[in-house]
C-alpha cells in the first residue's frame, strides 16, 4: 500500500517509539493540521461565494423595490404625506344625537414631479380642469426636483374623473377627510371649524384637539372613524334654530348692527343654544375671518347695563344690611363732583326695595352699593366670577374690562351696569346663580347631569335671597320693562339692561347696547334666556323708543313662546300657588300681583 504522506529524503527519519495502540500519533497530528487548512480554504472560497451571491441578489432586490415604486407609487406617497394628509375626528353630535359635524372621504390630487415626462403639457392641461390654480405656481411646484407635492385637496369626484381621463404620468390621488357640518351656519361658534388639514382651529373643533387626540395621529396612530365616540354636546339643534331665527328677525326688524342669545340651564350650567350674529358657515371658514363675525357671548365684553342692578340686590340683601322691606330716597340726583347719577324714569320719590327693581332706579341700587362698601362690593362680584376671565371648553374667551382705580364713585356706576365691562356668558352665570337657589355652576357646551353640576357649584348666596331674586324677577314681568317678554302660560320672570355705549370718550344715549335676560318658571327656574341688541334703532311702534323693554325683551318672549315645548317646559294655565312662601312671609311690596301677567 502506497503511503498517504512521503517524507522527503533530505530530513532524517525521526526516532520510532513504542506505542500502546497501532496509529502514529505524529502522522496524526500532521493528516489533521492539512486537514483543518483544507477545510479553512473551504471555508474563506464559501465566504466569498456567499458574499457575492449576496451582493447580486442585493442588486436584483433594489431594481426589483425601484420598478415596483415607479409602477405602483401609493406606499412611497403615502409615506412622505403621512404628515399633510388629514386626520380623522370624531362626529359632533348635539344633546339628542342630532349630527353636527362629521367627516367625509375625499380626494386629493397630488404629483410627482421626478416622474413628469412633460411638465409644460402636465401644467397646460391640469389648469384646463382647475383654472383657480396659479399656472406659474403650479409650475413652480411640478419642476422641482421633489418626490411628492400637493396639486388641489379635496377635490370632487367629477373633478377626479377628469383629471384621470388625462392620463398625465407622474399625477395620482390621496383619499383625505374633509370636515362638513350638514347644518351651515347653524351653531357655527360654538362648533369653531377645522382647517384643510382636518385640524381644529376654534370652538368645540381646537377643544376636541386640545385632548390629545391630534398629538395621537401626529406619532402615527391611525384610527377609523367609527372607533371614535362621538363628542355630544350640550346643545339642543331644535332650540338653537329657533334662537338664531328670531335674533335675525330682530336684526331685520330693528336695523341693529348685531345680535346675541343663549338658552342657559341653571340647573346644570348647560348652554343650550347660543348664537352670534353675523355668523359664518363653518363649511367656507373664511367668513369667520372679518371683525364682525366675533362670538358676541364669550369674547365681546360689554357693560350690561341694568341687568346688573340684579346683582347688586341680590348683594344687598345677602350681606344682612338690607331687607326686601327697607327704602330707598330717590326724589333727588346723586352727586359726586361734577358726576349727576339719575333715573332714566325718574319717580322721584322714595321707593321701597321691589320698586327699585322694577323702576330700574340707578339712585336706590346706587345707595345700596355705598351701603355695603366698595372692598364688600369688589369682593361680592370676584364671588360671583365677574372679576376673572371664565373658561370653558371654547378656546374663545376674554376678561373683563375692570377700573384701574375702584372707588366710591366706580361701585355707583357699576351698581347699575356702567363702568365694568363682562360677556355676555359670564353675567348669564352669574345671574343664573342669582336664581338656581345660590350656586355659582361654571358653564359648560358638554351634555352634563345636575348631580355632576353640583359637585362644583359653590354656594355664593342664600336661598332665601335667591328666592327673593325670583321675585323681583317676576314682579318686573308683572309690573315693570320685562312685560313684552311675559308669554302667557310660562310664568316668566325678567330684567332688562339699555347700557349707553362710548363713542370718543363719552356716552352716548342714541347708541345702546340692549340686553335681556329672562327665566321660566320664575318660581323654579329651569332656563335663563338671554337677548343681546347692539345698536337696535326705535320704530313708530316703540314710540321712537329703542331701549331694551321695546326691542329686546318682546324678542325673547317670542323665542320662549316657541322653545318652551322643546324644553319641555309645560304650559301653566293657571299661576302657581305660594310661589315664593319665604319671601310671603316678609309681605314685601308687589307680592299680590306676582301671579298675574299684565297685558299691554
Amino acid at each position: 500500500m502506497e503511503p498517504i504522506l512521503t517524507v522527503p529524503a533530505r530530513e532524517p527519519p525521526r526516532p520510532r517509539t513504542e506505542s500502546s495502540g497501532t496509529g502514529d500519533r505524529g502522522l496524526s497530528g500532521i493528516i489533521a493540521a492539512a486537514f483543518h487548512l483544507h477545510m479553512d480554504k473551504s471555508r474563506t472560497r464559501i465566504g466569498f461565494v456567499m458574499l457575492a451571491f449576496l451582493g447580486v441578489f442585493s442588486a436584483i432586490a433594489a431594481q426589483l423595490v425601484n420598478f415596483a415604486v415607479r409602477a405602483d407609487p401609493v406606499g412611497t406617497v403615502r409615506h412622505s404625506a403621512s404628515m399633510e394628509i388629514a386626520a380623522v375626528r370624531p362626529n359632533i353630535v348635539d344633546r339628542n344625537g342630532a349630527l353636527l359635524a362629521t367627516d367625509i372621504t375625499v380626494p386629493s390630487l397630488y404629483a410627482e414631479p421626478r416622474n413628469l415626462v412633460d411638465v409644460d403639457e402636465a401644467v397646460e392641461l391640469i389648469n384646463a380642469t382647475f383654472p383657480d390654480l396659479d399656472a406659474r405656481e403650479l409650475y413652480e411646484k411640478l419642476s422641482s426636483n421633489k418626490g411628492f407635492v400637493w396639486i388641489k385637496r379635496e377635490i370632487t369626484p367629477e373633478q377626479q374623473a377628469q383629471v384621470h381621463r388625462l392620463g398625465i404620468p407622474g399625477i395620482g390621488f390621496l383619499s383625505e377627510q374633509k370636515r362638513v357640518y350638514p347644518n351651515g351656519p347653524e351653531a357655527a361658534h360654538v362648533l369653531g371649524f377645522a382647517n384643510i388639514d382636518n385640524v381644529g382651529i376654534a370652538g368645540m373643533e381646537k377643544f376636541i384637539d386640545s385632548l390629545g387626540l391630534r398629538d395621537l395621529s401626529g406619532a402615527g396612530f391611525t384610527f377609523n372613524p367609527a372607533d371614535l365616540k362621538p363628542v355630544q354636546l350640550s346643545l339642543d339643534l331644535r332650540v338653537q334654530h329657533v334662537l338664531r331665527d328670531e335674533l335675525q328677525k330682530a336684526i331685520s326688524k330693528f336695523k341693529a348692527k348685531a345680535a346675541a342669545g343663549m338658552v342657559y340651564d341653571v340647573t346644570t350650567g348647560e348652554v343650550v343654544a347660543l348664537t352670534s350674529l353675523p355668523d359664518f358657515d363653518p363649511n367656507n371658514p373664511v367668513e369667520a375671518l372679518r371683525d364682525d363675525r366675533i362670538n358676541r357671548i364669550c369674547v365681546g365684553t360689554y357693560e350690561m347695563g341694568s341687568t346688573f342692578k340684579a346683582l347688586t340686590l341680590a348683594m344687598a340683601l345677602d350681606s344682612g344690611r338690607f331687607t326686601i322691606n327697607d327704602t330707598f330716597d330717590a326724589r333727588n340726583n346723586l352727586q359726586y363732583g361734577r358726576f349727576s347719577i339719575g333715573d332714566y324714569h325718574g319717580t322721584h320719590r322714595v321707593l321701597t326695595m321691589p320698586e327699585v327693581f322694577v323702576h330700574s332706579s340707578n339712585i336706590g341700587v346706587a345707595r345700596m352699593a355705598v351701603g355695603v362698601g366698595v372692598e364688600a362690593h369688589k369682593a361680592f362680584l370676584k364671588k360671583m366670577g365677574q372679576l376673572d376671565r371664565m373658561v370653558t371648553e371654547l378656546p374663545e374667551s376674554a376678561p373683563p374690562q375692570i377700573p384701574s382705580r375702584w372707588g366710591e364713585l366706580n361701585s355707583v356706576t357699576i351698581s347699575y351696569g356702567h363702568g365694568l365691562a363682562v360677556t355676555p356668558l359670564q353675567a348669564v352665570a352669574a345671574v343664573g346663580a342669582l336664581v338656581n337657589g345660590g350656586r355659582l355652576i361654571h358653564p359648560t357646551f358638554l351634555k352634563r347631569s345636575a348631580d355632576d353640576a353640583a359637585k362644583d357649584a359653590p354656594q355664593v348666596i342664600s336661598d332665601t335671597t335667591s328666592e327673593a331674586m325670583r321675585y323681583v324677577m317676576r314682579l318686573n314681568a308683572v309690573k315693570g320693562s320685562a312685560a313684552r317678554a311675559a308669554i302667557n302660560g310660562f310664568y316668566v320672570g325678567g330684567k332688562t339692561g339699555s347700557a349707553e355705549k362710548v363713542v370718543n370718550g363719552k356716552y352716548s344715549d342714541s347708541r345702546l347696547f340692549n340686553t335681556f335676560m329672562a327665566i321660566a318658571p320664575a318660581d323654579r327656574p329651569k332656563y335663563l334666556f338671554l337677548v343681546t341688541l347692539d345698536e337696535p334703532q326705535g320704530l313708530p311702534e316703540t314710540h321712537g323708543y329703542a331701549t331694551a323693554g321695546w326691542t329686546a325683551a318682546p324678542v325673547a318672549g317670542a323665542m320662549i313662546e316657541r322653545a318652551a315645548p322643546l324644553l319641555g317646559l309645560p304650559p301653566m294655565f293657571e299661576p302657581p300657588v305660594n310661589p315664593f312662601p319665604q319671601i310671603a312671609k316678609l309681605k314685601p311690596w308687589g307680592l299680590e300681583t306676582t301671579g298675574s301677567v299684565r297685558v299691554d
